[in-house]
């Protein structure tokens, strides 16, 4: 079996995704998905948490966010029914950690009947993005310049850069740790973003002392409360060397005894299981031999009336995923 716990359409992700969720899944099914997590953007509340693609108009992309989100959640359930017999379809949505005031909201969309799961992911660093473009990412980066006096390099030094972006690092695991802490996510998305429009996006992060030290502070809380770590196969399509995590990261959280699942982080039909072949080859250089999914078992009503699915983890091992993909190419 194949399967992705992170996925997005056109149809609900407009700007930053294609096609139609239907379609996507309709795809899905074609590859020979049999399961295939739904996760996407969950709504913001502040204009100034808007992407650049939604700025041509704020006011009108704030207003739409949720009923964008509800009408999501409709569809979901609708096609969740649609093609039970063909592909166990999970209901969640990819949680944006902007600020410590996002918990209560991601907590209430988290409550929802229908949603299975989320997935707790950072795209900022003090509220500029960093996985948008060059530019955004040397805001973000900048934003946590140190302050040069008594002789330190000047702003914009290559000193001074790379000084900016281990602060940058060490701020983005901080805000993870926020979240993680608030909020004990089942699915951690691509753990090391950060890396993705660095300057030196395969260094090793150990070097960096207090950056390391704050890596393994949040690896060891997501194993202690038995969270999952993704090993999300977008990273290499975007050019990047290894999937997110890196190795480093991955080993040390593999030595945790922490658990992975899989995904493609798809943004339409056309990046259905794009470089999992890769992905896969990856985790077995690792030692990795399964991987972590969900499965879901309709619940009988509670006194409550609650009809909310019971969830059971799934292991696969990955040489069933590679028998699927072999047949892709």
């Amino acid at each position: 079996m194949a399967f992705t716990m992170h996925s997005h359409s056109g149809q609900f992700c407009p700007g930053h995704a294609k096609d139609q969720l239907e379609e996507v899944i309709q795809h899905a099914i074609s590859l020979g998905y049999t399961t295939m997590g739904l996760t996407e953007h969950m709504p913001r509340t502040h204009l100034e948490d808007l992407y650049p693609e939604e700025l041509d108009d704020p006011d009108a992309s704030l207003a739409e966010l949720f009923p964008r989100h509800a009408a999501y959640l409709l569809e979901a359930a609708r096609l969740r029914a649609k093609y039970a017999g063909q592909i166990e379809l999970l209901i969640g949505f990819e949680g944006e950690w902007l600020r410590p005031g996002y918990r209560d909201l991601i907590t209430e969309l988290a409550a929802h009947a229908d949603v299975d799961y989320f997935i707790g992911s950072l795209h900022h660093v003090n509220g500029v993005p960093i996985d948008y473009d060059g530019a955004y990412y040397a805001r973000a980066r900048d934003s946590c310049a140190p302050t040069a006096t008594n002789g330190e390099a000047a702003p914009g030094s290559e000193v001074d850069a790379e000084a900016a972006e281990e602060r940058m690092y060490a701020r983005y695991y901080d805000e993870q740790y926020a979240m993680l802490a608030a909020l004990r996510p089942r699915v951690v998305g691509h753990f090391d973003l950060v890396r993705l429009l660095s300057g030196s996006p395969g260094r090793d992060v150990r070097r960096w002392a207090g950056v390391w030290a704050r890596v393994r502070r949040n690896l060891a809380h997501v194993a202690g409360y038995g969270g999952w770590l993704e090993c999300n196969s977008s990273a290499l399509r975007k050019g990047l060397a290894e999937p997110y995590p890196c190795r480093a990261i991955a080993e040390e959280w593999l030595a945790l005894g922490g658990r992975f699942t899989l995904s493609d982080d798809s943004h339409g039909v056309a990046q259905l299981g794009t470089n999992y072949a890769r992905a896969l080859a990856y985790l077995e250089g690792l030692g990795v031999r399964e991987v972590w999914t969900l499965r879901r078992r309709e619940a009988q009503p509670s006194s409550s009336g609650d009809k909310a699915a019971r969830l059971e983890e799934r292991s696969v091992p990955l040489e069933d995923i590679k028998a699927v993909v072999s047949k892709w190419a």
